[in-house]
């Protein structure tokens, strides 16, 4: 895969299951050009795998994914590029660590009520050092075999209309892009297809992104069809978005995605990084 990217990867510092070096010895194999790290709401990865990565051929983007919320529904942007030792970033970056520690203390609640004897300290000796997010609630409850799968755990309890669900709070779609943009990175868009707006609500959100400094979107991405990934290209050339992608690889908490292809046929070209970073 000479040439190709993968612009959206997650480790073990949030909800993947390789550590950032693992990540690093796996793109390798592949043959990728280059891959942005892109843990949800944390840095903590970065250092590790630039410095796994050091001496090969490989390139390490520092970037996040961050987590938002706009009118009751998730909305992710990725940062790319990011200068993530700077003081003012991760000083803002804590406080949008604080709203997602809320919504982990309200879903902990929650499935107390259901009868499910899980704290916090549980899950942090589960899973030391990580950021949580409900994939880590998933793979708890499959491990102590309240459920049988990842997928009842959402069906049942943390997916979007399920009985322990918790939305996201404080932290705006907007905040995160001019979070990124202050700190001189790209931000991206992410997987807008699965946000669920209808079309309106969709082109009124990119819109409004755009303003406040999006500079691209997800138009390639591992779980779009050929029908989606044309509709998220028509509406980036809309609002004069460049075209980014990424696999979203989270390792065996999404056993069917691979680094850098994705389900199988995902194909990210190096001049979809240039482009991006042709500002």
């Amino acid at each position: 895969m000479k040439n190709y990217v993968d612009l959206h990867v997650h480790s073990t510092a949030s909800d993947g299951t390789l550590t950032p070096s693992q990540l690093v010895d796996c793109a390798l194999k592949k043959g990728l050009s280059a891959f942005a790290l892109t843990d949800h709401d944390t840095t903590a990865g970065i250092p590790e795998a630039l410095q796994a990565a050091k001496g090969t051929a490989l390139e390490v983007i520092p970037g996040i994914e961050l987590s938002t919320t706009w009118l009751g529904k998730d909305v992710h942007i990725v940062g790319l590029d990011l200068d993530f030792e700077n003081v003012w970033f991760q000083e803002t970056l804590s406080r949008f660590q604080a709203s997602r520690d809320e919504r982990n203390e309200k879903i902990l609640a929650l499935l107390q009520k259901e009868g499910i004897p899980i704290t916090g300290a549980a899950m942090e000796e589960a899973f030391p050092g990580s950021v949580w997010t409900r994939a880590h609630f998933a793979r708890f409850l499959l491990d102590h075999h309240f459920v049988g799968s990842v997928r009842e755990a959402f069906d049942r309890y943390l997916g979007d209309h399920a009985r322990c669900y918790v939305p996201r709070e404080k932290v705006t779609p907007f905040q995160a892009v001019r979070l990124i943009k202050e700190t001189g990175g790209i931000a991206v868009f992410a997987h807008p297809a699965l946000c669920r707006f209808g079309a309106d609500r969709l082109e009124s959100l990119t819109a409004e992104l755009k303003h406040a400094g999006l500079d691209a979107m997800e138009t390639l991405y591992s779980t779009y069809r050929p029908s989606d990934e044309a509709a998220m290209t028509r509406l980036a050339r809309r609002h004069g978005l460049k075209p980014s992608g990424g696999s979203d690889f989270h390792g065996s908490n999404k056993p069917d995605i691979s680094l850098g292809t994705g389900l199988g046929n995902l194909c990210i070209p190096m001049e979809i990084l240039t482009n991006l970073r042709d500002r």
